[in-house]
C-alpha cells in the first residue's frame, strides 16, 4: 500500500471512530431536551404557567440545573423550543410523508392534536404566551404553504412574486380559524375544519 493510500485509510478509520461518539452525544442531547420539554408540558397542565419554576421542571425531568442552562436560558426559552418542535413537525408533515394531495398543511392532524392537548393551549392563553405561538406559527406555516403552492399543479399560473404574500395571508387565516375553533369548544371534526380551510385556500388562489 502506498504512503498516500495508507494515510487515507488511517484518516477514514479515524473519522468512523469519531462519528459514533458524536451520534451518541447528539442522541443524549435530544433525550435531555425531550425530557425537559415533556416535564414542562406536564406541569403547565397541572398548574398555571407563571407558577411553574425551573426547579420543578428539573425535578420532574431528573435533570441537573447546570445541564438545563447548557440548553436553555429560562423556562420561556424551553417553552418556545417546544412550540418550535411542534410547528416544525406540522409544517413538514406533508413533505416528509410525500403526500400527493391538494392539502397545503395537515390541518386535520394539527387540530386533532391541539384539541387533545386543550389544557396546554389554555395554559398558554392564561399565561399570555399564546401570541408567541401564533407569531412562530405564522412564519412556519407561511413557508410550508408557499412550498406546497409552488409544487401544486392546480395553481401553475400563480405569479411567483405573489406566492409569499398569499401564503402569509393564508397562514394568518388558518390561525384565526384555529382560534375560533378552540374558543367555540372544538365541536367541529378536525377533518371538517381541514376541508373548510382548503376550500378557502383554493378559492383564494385560483
Amino acid at each position: 500500500m502506498s504512503r498516500i493510500a495508507r494515510s487515507n485509510s488511517l484518516n477514514l478509520a479515524k473519522k468512523k471512530r469519531n462519528e459514533k461518539p458524536q451520534r451518541q452525544l447528539d442522541e443524549r442531547i435530544r433525550r435531555t431536551r425531550a425530557r425537559l420539554g415533556d416535564a414542562l408540558v406536564a406541569l403547565i397542565q397541572e398548574k398555571a404557567y407563571g407558577d411553574v419554576t425551573v426547579q420543578e421542571v428539573l425535578d420532574r425531568a431528573s435533570v441537573g440545573r447546570s445541564t438545563f442552562y447548557l440548553h436553555f436560558r429560562d423556562k420561556n426559552d424551553l417553552l418556545l423550543s417546544q412550540l418550535e418542535t411542534f410547528l416544525e413537525m406540522m409544517s413538514t408533515f406533508l413533505s416528509i410523508g410525500n403526500e400527493d394531495s391538494h392539502r397545503v398543511l395537515p390541518v386535520a392532524e394539527m387540530f386533532a392534536h391541539i384539541g387533545a392537548e386543550n389544557k396546554i393551549y389554555r395554559a398558554l392563553a392564561d399565561a399570555g404566551r399564546l401570541n408567541d405561538f401564533f407569531d412562530l406559527a405564522q412564519g412556519y406555516f407561511a413557508r410550508a404553504i408557499e412550498q406546497r403552492l409552488r409544487e401544486s399543479r392546480r395553481c401553475s399560473d400563480l405569479l411567483q412574486h405573489e406566492s409569499g404574500a398569499r401564503s402569509y395571508a393564508l397562514a394568518a387565516s388558518l390561525l384565526a380559524l384555529l382560534k375560533w375553533w378552540v374558543d367555540h369548544g372544538a365541536k367541529e371534526a378536525p377533518r371538517s375544519m381541514d376541508d373548510l380551510f382548503h376550500t378557502m385556500v383554493w378559492k383564494g388562489v385560483q
